[in-house]
């Protein structure tokens, strides 16, 4: 994807999993991307999320393991406050894969490769959309409902965007999160089959999963 760089810095968190078309605020405190928030909003404006795996706690001042797959995101609003802290908005633009770190920042760099999906694998037939209505209501019960009316019926959210919605949304996992990511186009499949693990977890008296509403 031309449009986006090949070398972007990492901002490495432990329960974040980033989607495209998804708009996050998040509060910037440590000093080291203190400084990644100052150059990037100097140059290209674009940072890399990923998920931290293993045993991340020990050396996570660091650089502890990470995965390989992320999501690229366009930082927009700023506010920096007197203390150096910042309040940043970012939104999700696209998938991407590490190719090879770059160690030359007091914050971690990586040369990256876009994961591009054609608009045609975006978006998913009407067998698939029911699919994903009735998994969404046996996981979340009588809420679906009204969350459902809201975000198709008068958003309109359908394909991609309606699945990167409710991947983010969803009181999953988030390594299930990290699964629904990799999946790429094939995502509305993966989410179906996530959420129909967790129903059926559900119904062998498993442990409790799922939150009462989708925000």
């Amino acid at each position: 994807m031309a449009s986006l760089p090949s070398i972007i810095p990492l901002f490495p968190l432990p329960s974040l999993v980033l989607f495209p078309g998804i708009t996050v605020p998040l509060h910037v405190f440590e000093p080291r991307y203190r400084e990644m928030v100052a150059d990037v909003i100097e140059s290209h404006g674009v940072i890399g999320m990923v998920l931290l795996k293993g045993e991340w706690r020990d050396s996570y001042y660091g650089s502890p393991d990470i995965f390989e797959i992320g999501c690229g995101a366009k930082i927009g609003a700023v506010k920096k406050l007197d203390d150096g802290r910042y309040y940043i908005v970012i939104e999700g633009v696209s998938e991407f894969k590490i190719r090879r770190e770059i160690r030359e920042r007091s914050y971690r760099q990586a040369e990256v490769e876009w994961c591009e999906v054609k608009p045609s694998e975006r978006e998913f037939d009407d067998e698939t959309m029911d699919g994903l209505r009735e998994v969404l209501f046996n996981y979340l019960g009588d809420p679906a409902l009204e969350a459902w009316r809201t975000l198709v019926e008068e958003r309109g959210l359908r394909g991609a965007e309606l699945v990167n919605f409710l991947s983010f949304h969803l009181d999953v996992q988030p390594l299930e999160k990290q699964t629904i990511l990799e999946a790429m186009h094939n995502r509305a499949d993966c989410l179906i089959d996530v959420l129909s693990f967790k129903v059926e977890e559900r119904r062998r008296g498993g442990p409790p999963s799922g939150p009462d509403t989708v925000q």
